[in-house]
């Protein structure tokens, strides 16, 4: 009905129409949005909170007005003066839909949290850390040689660790006198000596010796999640790793979308940055107080992420990057006192180092990655995927190294797909499909266990099966393409044609069912004609940047495939291959390197030496941008097939053997004809 609100979830992406005056909470519910709620929607216990959204928002298509929710009511009043509420949020169960609205969900209204596949993974890391403690004992200070007791310790530290020139600002200024006395002449300093040379900075002091923590933070700030590594600064240990959703994704999905955002919203990037400092912040305390230290004892961070969050991030309005040259306000590294940029919660005087970007679209999580993987080292042609909702991708050996980005979008993180959700416990991450019977079978994060297993349902019986995750769609199309269930082109057949009544027709198409789990109340999880194309099309824009790299380097085939990222780390080589996302290679060549940019960011925290030596490797890094490139459009059509349309997969065919699928014959199941995509 016209008079019908349209509600759409982030970061679930769900959305529908809903009578005005529904209760946000009721939306909610009935699209299978996770959204906590303890005491029924009674206001009582406040899971419910919700983030709305004001003014455009292109990729959804709507336009958010202020009083797209009903009044802020009594009972949201009682509970934030009782309890305290953060601005802008309302409680699910008291706001009611009166217009079209973009409602965002935060981690902590989920009751299935978020799981960010962003570990740390294990890396031996030469230590030379930009910042160090050093015990000094400074001279007392003298009526007959009056100075000050900031200039003493400058020439202690000068005298027993040859440590030229240090400065200090007004928080350490305030505390250095009481703490010189209190160690009775003896303290230990925290300085940080950057790289590029200049006056060493005095971060903070202690009585005594000091023994305590000295951390820092690795933190790869990604459009869709961000994960931070908290690391030892003394022996490289990661003492506790955390992760949550990028807030900025109520702003748009792709980085393109939140570019459109600070278009169409005046000041709309300063609320975008506003919104991912503070979930840095939160992070920093959440994984200090996981190692059980002092967040003031963070003195260091490093940042690595896209050069749109780059831009959001440092407060630069991205608005150029999203039109051609697609220049960058700055591509150089950086080295600033990470109060300036709205950490709080750390130390007072902690210093934040960013990588450099390469060029306009590809990053510092892109130098990340080639800091980590070093393949200007490599003898052999390695192809480096670090997918997310962009993808950046590297090539090279020690001849010669390219980098471009692709606009993947999100599906391949469990977005616009219809039972899509993020990574969560309950979701399907792996699934097999029987070629004979086609009949599936799966697992869900959080339990080992196979769904046709004993004791599966007593394992999941407190998750639920909620839903699929990006891993679990990108399995489960590539097994729909085995089981001969969907053809090269990406077409499902009728019941008749695939031999299985787990084809159901869905409109002028058909969707494969995977669970159905309305009996128990549940959600009923399909593979529809839509999330196949979106897969498509995910995947084509990965091949075709990765062609258009080959294409630049001369060459055919390459040698390894490095699968980076979240993703790399939970998808099988055979099914990457079968759907045709990465291009040829021998199977046992393709290898996950984990968090390969949160790695690099740990890297260049432990190692200043290592911070300029990617300083000048990204010059030598030669930048390839797809948006100008003519074949990067006849490389993403030829693409859309599974696995490819030109290109062979020789090292594919001598594993499997992909079905020959018609689904053009006629059959009483279609009406004699074929079920054409929309």
């Amino acid at each position: 009905m016209a008079s019908d609100a349209l509600v759409i979830f982030t970061p679930s992406g769900k959305r529908g129409r809903f009578a005005l005056g529904t209760p946000v909470l009721t939306a909610a519910r009935q699209l299978g949005v996770d959204l906590d709620s303890v005491c029924g929607g009674r206001g009582i216990c406040s899971k419910c909170q919700v983030s709305p959204g004001v003014g455009a928002f292109p990729k959804h298509g709507v336009t958010v007005a202020a009083d797209a929710l009903s009044d802020w009511n009594a009972v949201e009043q009682r509970y934030k003066d009782k309890r305290g509420m953060l601005d802008g949020r309302r409680l699910g169960c008291q706001a009611k839909v009166m217009g079209d609205v973009v409602i965002d969900v935060p981690p902590e209204s989920q009751l299935h949290r978020q799981v960010v596949r962003k570990a740390a993974s294990a890396r031996a890391v030469q230590m030379d850390p930009a910042t160090r403690l050093y015990y000094v004992e400074v001279a007392e200070p003298d009526m007959h040689e009056p100075s000050g007791d900031m200039e003493r310790l400058a020439q202690a530290l000068k005298d027993q660790w040859q440590i030229e020139a240090i400065e200090a600002g007004p928080p350490v200024l305030r505390k250095l006198q009481p703490v010189l006395r209190k160690g009775q002449w003896s303290v230990t300093a925290a300085v940080f000596r950057d790289h590029h040379g200049g006056a060493a900075k005095l971060l903070d002091v202690f009585p005594g010796f000091y023994d305590g923590p000295l951390a820092g933070l690795a933190i790869d700030l990604g459009s869709t999640t961000i994960a931070a590594h908290l690391c030892d600064l003394r022996d490289g240990r990661v003492l506790a790793s955390g992760g949550v959703m990028n807030p900025q994704i109520r702003f748009g999905e792709d980085l393109m979308s939140r570019v459109s955002y600070a278009m169409m919203n005046p000041g709309g990037d300063v609320e975008m940055t506003a919104s991912v400092r503070d979930a840095l912040n939160a992070l920093a305390i959440s994984v200090a107080a996981e190692a059980v230290i002092d967040p003031r004892a963070i003195m260091e961070t490093v940042v690595v992420c896209n050069p749109v969050m780059h831009h959001l991030f440092l407060g630069i309005d991205p608005v150029e990057l999203g039109q051609a040259p697609f220049a960058l306000a700055t591509s150089s590294s950086l080295s600033l006192p990470a109060r300036d940029l709205g950490l709080s919660a750390i130390n007072t005087e902690a210093r934040l180092y960013t990588l450099p970007c390469i060029a306009g679209h590809v990053g510092a999580d892109a130098a990340a990655v080639a800091l980590s993987e070093a393949p200007q080292l490599r003898d052999e042609l390695v192809l480096i995927v670090d997918v997310g909702t962009n993808a950046e991708i590297l090539l090279g050996n020690k001849e010669r190294v390219l980098a471009c980005s692709s606009p993947t979008g999100p599906a391949f993180e469990g977005a616009q797909i219809s039972s899509g959700q993020r990574a969560a416990p309950g979701a399907i991450e792996r699934i097999e499909i029987n070629p004979e019977t086609k009949e599936p079978r799966f697992r869900v994060i959080g339990s080992d266990l196979w769904s046709d297993e004993p004791g599966f349902a007593e394992a999941t019986a407190h998750t639920g099966i909620t839903g699929i995750c990006g891993s679990g769609i990108i399995e489960a199309v590539a097994e729909l393409r085995m089981a001969g269930i969907v053809d090269a082109a990406g077409l499902m057949g009728a019941p008749a044609q695939t031999g299985t009544a787990r084809s159901v027709a869905e409109g002028r198409t058909y969707s494969y069912l995977i669970h159905d789990g309305t009996a128990q109340n549940g959600p009923r999880i399909t593979v529809t004609q839509g999330d196949i194309r979106a897969i498509q099309l995910a995947k084509s824009a990965l091949y075709a940047g990765a062609r258009l790299l080959m294409d630049e380097m001369g060459v055919d085939h390459v040698d390894h495939v490095v699968l980076a990222g979240a993703f790399g780390a939970h998808i099988s080589a055979k099914h990457a291959m079968v759907l045709g996302m990465i291009p040829d290679c021998p199977l046992d060549n393709v290898t996950s390197a984990g968090n390969a940019a949160g790695t690099g960011a740990r890297i260049a925290l432990c190692n200043i030496a290592a911070r300029a030596g990617i300083e000048a490797q990204v010059k030598q890094i030669h930048k390839v941008e797809t948006a100008i490139e003519p074949r990067f459009q006849e490389h993403f059509v030829n693409a859309s097939a599974m696995p490819h349309a030109v290109d062979s997969f020789p090292h594919l065919s001598t594993v499997l053997t992909l079905p020959e699928v018609n689904h053009n014959m006629g059959s009483s199941g279609d009406g004699g004809g074929r079920r054409r995509r929309r």
